[in-house]
């Protein structure tokens, strides 16, 4: 039941003051959560975690054990109770079992959730006549239209026709022709090839 106060010859209905309030701060919560949300750089199930990627590692109610950590050089995280554990050549989905089962010792069911914050471990190379050349963190799936718009397309001087991608593969260095022109008019879309880590795109 509403209560009606008269305060300074004002009118107002305290039950409506009091909802609104509690919806309020109800509100806020629900901000200040999602902005604790960490933003994911992949939201594919079958990303392979890499060198020098950036985790957010969340263990439910342990906020002495969730923190964000890089993976080292040699493949691993460091996290309380479980020490070193492998992240390199995981999934999410792998490396959340696994520190789950490490943390099963000291905590009774504990509910893991890991999300890859930064790719740092996928890396491309674009040389030569674009407007931003230099290294580049590989996106899921990308391939060679992607990587030259993300380093800020060609540049004036640029030999569309005449770009290509050097891979290294068993070993070898292979040469991979891109023909902007007839891509982009649909007549090689072949040539739009997904990349790989370690790619090198070439505009002479």
């Amino acid at each position: 039941m509403k209560r009606i106060l008269i305060v300074g010859g004002l009118v107002i209905l305290a039950g409506s003051m009091v909802s609104g309030a509690v919806a309020n701060a109800g509100e806020e919560q629900k901000s200040e959560a999602a902005k604790s949300q960490p933003t994911a750089a992949t939201t594919d199930a079958t990303y392979v975690i890499g060198p020098e990627d950036v985790l957010s590692i969340d263990v439910w109610k342990e906020k002495e054990i969730s923190s964000t950590v890089p993976v080292r050089p040699d493949g691993k995280i460091s996290l309380p109770l479980v020490n070193d554990v492998q992240a390199a050549g995981l999934t999410p989905m792998q490396l959340q079992n696994a520190i789950r089962d490490g943390l099963k010792k000291f905590i009774s069911d504990p509910q893991v959730t890991v999300i890859v914050t930064q790719i740092n471990s996928r890396k491309i190379f674009v040389l030569g006549e674009v407007a931003r050349p230099g290294t580049f963190s590989m996106l899921p799936h990308m391939t060679v239209l992607q990587a030259i718009s993300t380093a800020g397309g060609f540049s004036q001087f640029a030999k569309e026709s005449g770009v290509y991608v050097l891979r290294t593969e068993n070993g070898r260095q292979i040469t991979l022709p891109f023909n902007y022109k007839e891509v982009v008019k649909g007549k090689r879309p072949d040539q739009n090839i997904e990349l790989k880590p370690g790619d090198t795109i070439v505009v002479p």
